[in-house]
C-alpha cells in the first residue's frame, strides 16, 4: 500500500510525540520540514525513526553545487528515505546533490532525491510577475521536471494538477510527489493549487503529502483513514 505522507508541521518534538501517539504501533510515512528540523536539529529524525516511520526530509536545498553536495553527504547519514532540492538551482546543482547522497549513503541504499518545481502556493500570475517567467505555469513545471530527470534524480515535487503531464513526459517511474492535498470539507489555507486525495490518485500523483487535513483534525486517526481510503481505492 502506498501510504499518504503526513506533514509533521510542528515546532517541538513534544507536539510530534503527542500526535504520533494516536497511531501507536503503526508505521507511517511522514514529512519533516524546515520548521521542525530547524527547531530541533537532526535528533528529531533519529527519534521519529526509532518509531519505525519512513521519513521525507523536506529542506528544499538551493545553493551553489559544492555546498549542496556537502550538505547531502551529511544528510544521507541520517538514514531518511527521501530528500529534496529546488530544481531552480540548476542541473549541475542537482547532479552534485545526487552525488553527495551517494557518497553519504556509502554501501547503503541512497535515499530518493526529488526536486521542487513550482511551489503549490505559487499562482501563474505570481510566477510571471515575481519570477519574471514568461512561460505558463505548466510549461515552467515541465521544464523543471525535464531538468530534474536529466540530472538523474528520482522525481519532482509538483501540484497534482501537473502530475499527468509530467508522467507522460518523463515516464511512469518518475516520482510525482504532490502536496496541497485537502479533504473536500477542508479549507485550502495558503495553498492555491489543491486537490483531494481521490483526484490526486486519478490524475497521476505517485505520492501525496497531507498536513493540516490530518494534523489539525479533531480526530487525526479518522482523518488519516479517510485520506488513506480515498488515496488507495
Amino acid at each position: 500500500m502506498n501510504k499518504p505522507i503526513i506533514a509533521l508541521d510542528f515546532q517541538t518534538y513534544e507536539e510530534v510525540e503527542t500526535f504520533l501517539a494516536n497511531f501507536s504501533g503503526e508505521s507511517l510515512s511522514v514529512k519533516v520540514g524546515m520548521e521542525l528540523f530547524y527547531s530541533n536539529g537532526p535528533i528529531i529524525v533519529e527519534k521519529i525513526k526509532q518509531q519505525n516511520h519512513a521519513i521525507f526530509l523536506d529542506l528544499k536545498l538551493h545553493d551553489i553545487p559544492n555546498t549542496v553536495k556537502s550538505a547531502m553527504i551529511s544528510l544521507a547519514k541520517l538514514g531518511v528515505d527521501m530528500l529534496n532540492v529546488h530544481a531552480a538551482g540548476g542541473e549541475k546543482m542537482m547532479e552534485f546533490a545526487r552525488e553527495g547522497l551517494e557518497i553519504g549513503a556509502g554501501s547503503g541504499k541512497r535515499p530518493k532525491l526529488i526536486a521542487v518545481t513550482q511551489l503549490t502556493s505559487t499562482s501563474e500570475a505570481a510566477m510571471q510577475t515575481e519570477q519574471i517567467v514568461k512561460a505558463s505555469l505548466l510549461e515552467s513545471v515541465l521544464h523543471y521536471s525535464d531538468l530534474t530527470k536529466q540530472a538523474g534524480l528520482d522525481g519532482v515535487v509538483c501540484s497534482a494538477l501537473e502530475a499527468e503531464e509530467i508522467r507522460l513526459q518523463n515516464g511512469e517511474d518518475f516520482l510525482r510527489v504532490t502536496p496541497g492535498i485537502r479533504l473536500l470539507s477542508d479549507a485550502a489555507n495558503d495553498q492555491i493549487r489543491v486537490v483531494t486525495p481521490e483526484k490526486a490518485r486519478v490524475i497521476g500523483s505517485t505520492n501525496i503529502v497531507v498536513g493540516r487535513s490530518i494534523t489539525q483534525a479533531n480526530d487525526p486517526v479518522k482523518a488519516y483513514n479517510q485520506v488513506l481510503k480515498e488515496w488507495n481505492v
